[in-house]
C-alpha cells in the first residue's frame, strides 16, 4: 500500500509546507500563508496592506480572481526523496462575517496563528475551490480528478515526519538497522535507514555509497495518528518485541 496521487496532492496543500501563489495579470509570484478547510478547499491568510492583497482585487465587474497555489515538498531528511509539487487552480473570493469566522476556525485547526484574531482587521482570508489540481514529480505533470482530491485526507504523519526520522536516528539507528536487515535479509555489511514515512508504510534506503537502493515497507493497515505508529514501530525499536 501506498499514497494515491491524489492523496499526496491533498497532503502537500494541507497547509504545513511554504506555499506561492501566481495570480491572473499579475506579476509574481507571491508568498503566502495557507490551509485547507475539511472540504480541501484553500484558504489564503493575506494581510490587508500587501502587494498580494491588491493583486486579489477581482477586476471591476468581476467577483473572484483566478488563483494558482504552488507547494513545493521539502524532503524530512537528508537523502530522502521529495513527494514532489501540486499545484491547484481555482477562483479565489475574499471572505467577510460569518463566512470569514467559520473559515478563520478551519484555518486555524491546521496552522494556528494569532494573526487569525485580525481577520477583518489587519487581515483577510480568501478561499477558492479546487477547480484544476495537477502533481509534478520526475519531470511528470499529472491531473488529479477534483473530486478525488476533495475525498482525499491529508497523512496525519506528515506534520511530524521530520521529528520522527530524526528520533528514529538519533535515538535508535542500530536497533532500526538491525530490524530492516532481518525483514529485508541484507548482509551485515549494509546500513539500511528509514527515509521517509507515511500512514501506510515506510520507505527504506539501503546498500553501499553510490548504490542506493530503496523500497517499501507496508504497514498491515494505514495508522490514524502518531500514537498508532508508536505501536506499530515498537518491534523496530525493542529487540525483545521484535523476537
Amino acid at each position: 500500500m501506498r499514497p494515491s496521487p491524489a492523496e499526496i496532492v491533498r497532503t502537500l496543500v494541507a497547509g504545513q509546507l511554504p506555499a506561492l501563489v501566481h495570480l491572473a495579470r499579475h506579476a509574481g509570484p507571491h508568498q503566502v500563508r495557507h490551509a485547507t478547510d475539511p472540504d480541501g478547499r484553500v484558504l489564503l491568510l493575506v494581510p490587508v496592506v500587501s502587494d498580494l492583497a491588491m493583486a486579489l482585487v477581482p477586476p471591476a465587474g468581476d467577483t473572484d480572481v483566478a488563483t494558482v497555489l504552488d507547494v513545493l515538498d521539502l524532503p524530512p531528511a537528508a537523502g530522502a526523496p521529495s513527494l514532489g509539487r501540486a499545484w491547484i487552480s481555482g477562483w479565489a473570493q475574499r471572505l467577510d462575517g460569518e463566512e470569514a469566522r467559520r473559515a478563520a476556525i478551519d484555518f486555524a485547526t491546521t496552522q494556528p496563528t494569532t494573526d487569525l484574531l485580525d481577520v477583518g482587521v489587519r487581515f483577510h482570508l480568501h478561499r477558492f475551490e479546487v477547480a484544476e489540481a495537477r502533481w509534478e514529480r520526475g519531470g511528470e505533470v499529472r491531473r488529479i480528478d477534483p473530486e478525488a482530491y476533495a475525498e482525499a485526507e491529508p497523512d496525519p504523519l506528515h506534520p511530524v515526519e521530520a521529528e520522527l526520522l530524526a528520533d528514529l536516528t538519533d535515538h535508535h539507528t542500530e536497533q532500526v538497522a538491525g530490524y530492516l536487515r532481518r525483514r529485508l535479509t541484507l548482509t551485515g555489511g549494509e546500513s539500511p535507514r528509514v527515509v521517509r514515512i507515511d500512514r501506510y508504510g515506510l520507505l527504506v534506503a539501503y546498500g553501499k555509497p553510490g548504490a542506493t537502493r530503496r523500497t517499501r515497507l507496508a504497514f498491515d493497515r494505514p495508522v490514524a495518528d502518531v500514537a498508532e505508529l508508536s505501536r506499530l514501530l515498537h518491534p523496530m525499536i525493542c529487540p525483545r518485541a521484535a523476537a
